[in-house]
């Protein structure tokens, strides 16, 4: 399961445990702004109960190229005109690739049957890397580039929230107990880990909680 301690991946490892399925936590420390996720997904790890929680470093700060890793301002009080359109400055160049290539191998040494991604279209602000299209082309990768699928059984990619809305995604994390207030969303949060609530992760999840008719849990900077 791949954790950033988002709303999004808590979703799917309460619905992958609510399957009764052992689930292994794995979460990436590559130089983000917002490294304060990473004691959420530990929250939310611990809270649904994952069999296990690890973190990779990868050094994407040293790549560049992404507001996410300081090269440049993290966009803020953009329309939902703006969001929609093209590719923002947060985009990680290959983020998820790279995050699913260590999945990979960290589930052929678990002996994993699947790989569940919290990815979704609808609301990706505009992020290539969740599309359908890149999925299944990952999907070949796992196929031809592992011994799992060299020995006819490659782990299988799953991203259960790929067509929800955000309210949707809230909506069924609410049915299944998730506890929103253990995640953290924010692009670029105050020290003390407050959301800014002007981002577009902020403002997607904000809208989210208004259209689910959910009580917004997050904690705002003033």
């Amino acid at each position: 399961m791949l954790l950033s301690g988002g709303l999004d991946s808590a979703t799917v490892l309460a619905m992958c445990r609510s399957q009764g399925l052992l689930c292994h936590a794995l979460s990436f420390h590559y130089g983000q702004r917002h490294a304060v996720e990473l004691q959420a997904a530990a929250r939310v790890a611990e809270a649904l109960g994952a069999a296990s929680h690890r973190v990779c470093k990868i050094d994407f700060g040293g790549i560049g190229g992404s507001a996410l890793t300081g090269q440049g301002p993290v966009p803020k009080g953009r329309s939902d005109a703006e969001i929609g359109c093209g590719i923002p400055t947060t985009y990680v160049p290959a983020r998820n690739t790279l995050f699913v290539a260590h999945a990979l191998a960290v589930a052929e040494i678990l002996g994993a049957e699947r790989i569940a991604l919290g990815i979704n279209v609808l609301d990706s602000s505009g992020y290539p890397d969740c599309r359908p299209e890149w999925l299944g082309a990952m999907q070949e990768v796992a196929r031809l580039g592992t011994r799992a699928g060299a020995e006819g059984r490659p782990v299988e990619l799953v991203a259960p929230l790929a067509g929800m809305t955000k309210a949707e995604i809230i909506r069924a994390g609410v049915s299944l107990g998730v506890d929103y207030s253990l995640t953290h969303s924010c692009y670029d949060p105050a020290p003390d880990g407050a959301a800014c609530g002007a981002c577009d992760s902020c403002q997607l999840r904000r809208r989210g909680f208004q259209q689910a008719g959910v009580a917004d849990p997050t904690r705002y900077a003033q």
